[in-house]
């Protein structure tokens, strides 16, 4: 139930980039105003992060996720009477909004159904973000060329409100710690009558006190910094590098390196799962991999003129990818006890998408004022360096590795 929800979660905010070349067309906006609306959703979701994580440590996990669904999924709908850059700034903030609610809810929920298996069950979860991702594209796009960019929201929008409706009948909500030796199932989610809610300053007090946790939390951010540019920018760099038509831009953009994430996750949750049992940092190492061999073919996307060569490194990136985000919550939640585990995501998406929401506009920017020949030039080159922030990510979780070995 909560990969649908997810599903929809993504396909709604990836819907947008797909048709930047339509805005482009019809409105007249600059590569930095259209980088704009896209940090305008990470931004608020982003703020909202740790709000939303703190709440769902105290309320029921189940409304908060279905009602989010039902607030962003309506917020979908009305991106399609856009006219103005304020109002796409304002809708994609709105969006944000809502979906900010939904990881810190249900990783937290997620995870009182497993601890052993933890990595395997949520890199399932996650293959859900590259399917919606690809989806929102691909039919974002379709819809754009078909019957207009408009038509497009209407209809993600509306199934995700009748997903919502349906679910509430059905997700139950489990006890707090349950994986962890309680039993049982209770219907409201909240902490039991004996057990104390977290307060805001032990939720952080628990979250900070790991020196492996912080750079957790700091790799987080360098690798949304990448994952944003290229879920904002390849389907225009498709466009305006290598001559795509937009159908075929959306759905290439993310296929190549999002079908990949989605059958490598999960064998990075079942190699996560295995060498965690026989060392601490076990998941983080999967995470570490992960970006170690991501590096190259960061660079590789933006320094290629080979349509071929192209579409074999967004695969290996998309490979490697995968490896790390199947462990992102995982990983954290060997730092952080149950109760604040919905806290801890949320302090997760707010520095990592508070950080990488200045990737879409830092390419933006470079684009229409970088040295280069030609704006494309300029585009090539920031996605090629943004590989230099993978390396960083790397020494991160190094660090993090060797913190845990001392603990």
């Amino acid at each position: 139930m909560l990969w649908f929800v997810c599903f929809f979660n993504y396909a709604d905010r990836q819907a947008i980039f797909s048709v930047f070349p339509k805005l482009e067309e019809e409105f007249g906006f600059s590569k930095t105003q259209l980088g704009l609306i896209g940090s305008a959703f990470m931004w608020v979701y982003a703020a909202g992060a740790p709000f939303a994580g703190f709440i769902a440590d105290r309320m029921p996990r189940k409304h908060l996720i279905l009602g989010g669904c039902l607030f962003w999924s309506a917020v979908t709908v009305c991106t399609g009477w856009c006219s103005k850059l304020w109002h796409f700034v304002t809708v994609r903030a709105l969006e944000g909004f809502g979906e900010t609610f939904y990881f810190p809810a249900s990783m937290s929920l997620l995870s009182d159904y497993h601890a052993k298996t933890r990595s395997r069950a949520m890199s399932l979860h996650q293959s859900s973000v590259y399917i919606g991702t690809i989806a929102g594209s691909w039919l974002g796009a379709w819809f754009a060329e078909t019957h207009g960019w408009r038509v497009g929201f209407y209809v993600f929008g509306g199934a995700g409100m009748v997903l919502a409706i349906v679910l509430y009948a059905a997700l139950r909500e489990p006890k707090r710690g349950q994986a962890e030796g309680a039993t049982g199932v209770v219907t409201g989610g909240a902490p039991a009558a004996d057990e104390k809610p977290v307060t805001v300053k032990e939720a952080l007090g628990l979250i900070f006190a790991s020196p492996a946790a912080r750079f957790l939390l700091l790799a987080f951010m360098g690798a949304n910094f990448v994952a944003t540019i290229f879920l904002t920018w390849t389907p225009t760099f498709l466009v305006e590098k290598f001559d795509f038509r937009l159908t075929t831009a959306g759905l290439s953009g993310v296929v190549f390196i999002h079908l990949t994430s989605a059958l490598s996750a999960p064998i990075g949750g079942l190699l996560a799962d295995a060498w965690a049992k026989t060392t601490p940092s076990g998941r983080v190492r999967v995470q570490a991999l992960g970006l170690l061999l991501g590096a190259p073919f960061v660079y590789m996307v933006g320094s290629t003129d080979n349509v071929n060569t192209l579409i074999l490194v967004m695969i290996g990136f998309g490979f490697c990818k995968g490896l790390y985000d199947s462990n992102i919550f995982a990983s954290m939640y060997d730092l952080v006890e149950p109760r604040a585990r919905a806290s801890a995501a949320g302090v997760m998406n707010m520095i990592g998408w508070g950080g990488g929401a200045l990737g879409p506009l830092f390419v933006g920017y470079f684009t229409d004022h970088g040295g280069g020949a030609t704006k494309m030039e300029n585009m090539s080159s920031a996605l090629a360096w943004s590989s230099a922030v993978y390396v960083v990510g790397v020494a991160l979780l190094c660090g993090a590795i060797w913190r845990m070995r001392r603990v």
